[in-house]
């Protein structure tokens, strides 16, 4: 062991003797050198690692694709490109961008008018008409329109509760048509052949002559009797007009079902609300005249053929009809009859009449009843245009009631009266409405008057009308 411990004690001098050796002036210098080349190496390769911002691509960024997708200078990216580790280089080139830039304007609609055309004459027909204006403002979600044929005493009635409504929802446009009796008689006698014995008198026969009253700019129309009223928005009735035929000229409502042979069956039909495209009736020339009998290059009047099918010839006074019943309706039921083409029904919706039908026994009242039972209780629909089909009620009239205006009936104070049961309630909803609370927006009311009102056939004469005309 001793030998052991002397051969490494020697081994352990010679090594401190081999450093003595190199740390000698001479050697110290080449070691510090060397020492200094390899910490400058390590620095180097440690720098590879943490200067990836260096211009000078590092050993890792030679080692690196950046898998970049070039952008339009208008979409600069505000984020750093993820980077992708790859041992090639790859450039892609996006395809050039197209902007296209899209502009959005706002377009405003006009809301087209419900135009409607009426005859109030008299001042009880006034109070009837004005409810029944009352409820086309209360329900009408568009602009109206109102031509009315009246008298003095009807404009002053109707003009009184109008001037009431000064900030309507929706823009009111009222023109008040005032011919004289005197003009009206003489279109009749220009006619030549048809009289009434309505108690509509004279002015009721101007249903007959609506397009010939109002101005060729009025295309069409909605008629409506003054003793109905509108439980629901006219605009459903106005959108029919968009649903007929080309050729069709003429809706109301039709009711074959009824059988009045001493009426010539005019009950048939009702003209108490009626859809009038007027243009077409321009065209046709509804009502003859003798302006037009003597203006041979144009096309003859439609009625008297009609009037003919369904009277035979004038055999009364001074030639005219004395054997058609129910005013203007019987000449209107004539027409249709005698040209169906341009005939089409009305939807009893439109129509729900308390003379003869009864109301179809619908009514307010039983608010969850679905329709296959309200109109398994309909009555008067079999065979008619409404068979099998549920009648909605929008528009109510009264007609046939017992009184000079349908308001004063006294059976809306019977609370036993079947009719007032079923709709009392819309009555005096619709005539106890105040006009002041049709204030409700921030439109505009306007009102004209158009008096001396000249018929259509009258400019036969001076060759300045021309019917249809734009």
């Amino acid at each position: 062991m001793a030998g052991d411990t002397l051969q490494t004690h020697d081994s352990s001098s010679t090594i401190a003797s081999n450093w003595l050796q190199l740390w000698r002036p001479r050697r110290r210098t080449k070691c510090l050198v060397a020492l200094l080349a390899i910490i400058f190496s390590l620095y180097l390769f440690f720098a590879e690692f943490t200067d990836s911002e260096s211009p000078t691509p590092t050993l890792k960024q030679m080692l690196t694709t950046k898998l970049e997708v070039p952008r339009p200078h208008s979409f600069k990216a505000s984020h750093k490109v993820h980077t992708i580790t790859s041992i090639t280089t790859t450039t892609i080139t996006a395809p050039i961008v197209t902007e296209t830039v899209v502009v959005h304007q706002d377009v405003v609609k006009t809301p087209e008018p419900v135009v409607f055309v009426l005859i109030t004459w008299s001042e009880s027909s006034a109070i009837e008409g004005a409810v029944l204006i009352k409820s086309i403002l209360i329900h009408n979600t568009n602009p109206t329109h109102l031509h009315i044929i009246c008298d003095d005493e009807a404009q002053q009635y109707l003009e009184t509760r109008l001037s009431l409504i000064r900030r309507p929802l929706h823009n009111v446009r009222v023109w008040f048509y005032k011919p004289t009796w005197q003009s009206m008689l003489d279109r009749i006698e220009r006619e030549g052949s048809i009289r009434t014995d309505h108690s509509a008198g004279l002015p009721g026969l101007m249903k007959l002559l609506l397009h010939e009253i109002l101005p060729p700019t009025v295309k069409k129309g909605i008629f409506v009797d003054t003793d109905a009223l509108f439980i629901t928005d006219p605009t459903l009735l106005w959108n029919v007009f968009s649903g007929l035929k080309p050729a069709t000229a003429i809706v109301m409502s039709s009711h074959p079902d009824q059988h009045a042979p001493e009426w010539h069956h005019a009950s048939r039909i009702c003209s108490c609300v009626m859809l009038l495209d007027l243009e077409k009736l321009r065209k046709l020339r509804l009502i003859d005249s003798s302006h037009y009998r003597h203006a041979a290059s144009q096309p003859a009047a439609l009625s008297p053929p009609a009037f003919r099918a369904m009277f035979g010839l004038p055999s009364g006074d001074h030639g005219h009809y004395d054997n058609v019943r129910l005013g203007d309706q019987g000449y209107w039921w004539a027409i249709v009859d005698h040209r169906p083409d341009i005939f089409e029904p009305l939807s009893y919706d439109f129509e729900v009449t308390s003379c003869l039908l009864d109301t179809y026994s619908t009514g307010l009242g039983d608010d969850a009843i679905t329709e296959k039972e309200e109109l398994s209780r309909h009555i008067h629909i079999k065979d008619t245009p409404q068979e099998g089909s549920v009648i909605l009620p929008k528009l109510l009239h009264f007609n046939c009631l017992p009184a000079k205006v349908y308001l004063e009936w006294s059976g809306w104070s019977d609370p036993k009266d079947s009719l007032n049961i079923r709709w009392g309630p819309s009555v005096a909803h619709h005539s106890g409405y105040k006009w002041i609370w049709l204030n409700k927006g921030a439109s505009t009311l306007e009102m004209a008057t158009i008096a001396n009102v000249q018929f259509a056939d009258e400019y036969e004469v001076s060759k300045d009308w021309v019917v249809g005309a734009v």
